[in-house]
């Protein structure tokens, strides 16, 4: 007979784990189901994390390192897996993956999101090419060189000053006349030097043929178009929610799952944390807060069922 857990978990970044912590302390049989081999989601390309308390300057890949340690301490069970759906059979929810499917009387939805695409020409063709969506993860190959940003938000403008730090040049191309990132990093922006910003401007098509060249870009404005000859382009225009799979499941907005602050969800026993449910902030703080408040709700519930 299939084991029943009392709570699955699936995503293993800073909710997830959290979420796996908090589990553990309170005695919950659970299980995590992550689909890739490294815990700690979107974290892990984070170069620096600097308002994470208590943790100034720390890198991204060692906070999710020791998210991870933390949990792996407890004795949190982690399965290797990707979730097609889950099925809600009222007591006992079934996690259908690619490989196996799991039993659980409770689901915590903590898969995050990834970064959004601009949909134009070259993009596809040229990514990994001169095209890259993590600064920090791609940002060294392009020491001394030109690069790009696009985009206007917190993300943005600190991949443009990540890059300013090794970049010889730095276009940071924005659609709109100010930037929707925080005072403080606009205000690193407008120091750096070596930063151009090019406001009122998108981004027609990336050119290249085996390596990214130039930008087409065109002010919205104006109408003008022209091209930036650039060695790379870093898109950072966003991101989109990791749910699909749980479309008809639960209910959504605009593709993040409907939550609140106890991240309950419309589906009795499915609880949603982190970057996936609806949110004013997409932080670590928060996902990490999501993941205790869910755990919390995770609680209450087994007892009332």
């Amino acid at each position: 007979m299939a084991q029943i857990y009392d709570l699955v978990i699936v995503g293993s970044g800073p909710a997830g784990l959290a979420a796996a912590i908090y589990a553990e302390r309170a005695r919950i049989n659970t299980l995590v189901i992550e689909k890739g081999m490294v815990s700690g989601g979107q974290v892990l390309t984070t170069y620096e994390v600097d308002n994470y308390p208590g943790m100034p300057g720390v890198g991204g890949y060692d906070l999710g390192t020791k998210f991870r340690e933390h949990a792996d301490n407890l004795g949190a069970q982690f399965a290797e897996d990707e979730v097609i759906r889950i099925e809600d059979g009222g007591s006992v929810k079934r996690v259908i993956c690619d490989h196996e499917t799991y039993e659980a009387r409770a689901v915590i939805i903590s898969t995050g999101a990834s970064h959004r695409k601009l949909g134009i020409p070259g993009e596809e063709e040229l990514a990994g090419m001169g095209v890259s969506y993590c600064a920090t993860c791609d940002g060294a190959f392009f020491r001394k060189k030109v690069t790009a940003v696009i985009g206007g938000g917190d993300v943005a403008l600190e991949d443009a000053i990540f890059l300013s730090r090794i970049c010889e040049k730095v276009y940071l191309i924005h659609r709109r006349d100010e930037f929707r990132g925080a005072k403080s990093l606009q205000e690193q922006v407008f120091a750096k030097e070596n930063i151009e910003v090019v406001w009122d401007t998108i981004v027609d098509g990336i050119a290249g043929t085996d390596r990214v060249e130039a930008l087409a870009v065109k002010n919205v404005k104006s109408g003008e178009t022209r091209e930036i000859p650039v060695n790379g382009v870093f898109v950072a225009v966003g991101i989109t929610p990791a749910s699909r799979a749980f479309e008809g499941l639960v209910e959504m907005d605009h593709g993040y799952i409907k939550a609140g602050e106890d991240c309950r969800t419309t589906c009795p026993g499915i609880f949603a944390a982190g970057d996936v449910r609806t949110k004013p902030l997409r932080q670590i703080i928060t996902a990490a807060a999501d993941g205790a408040n869910a755990v919390t709700s995770v609680e209450h519930y087994l007892m009332e069922n």
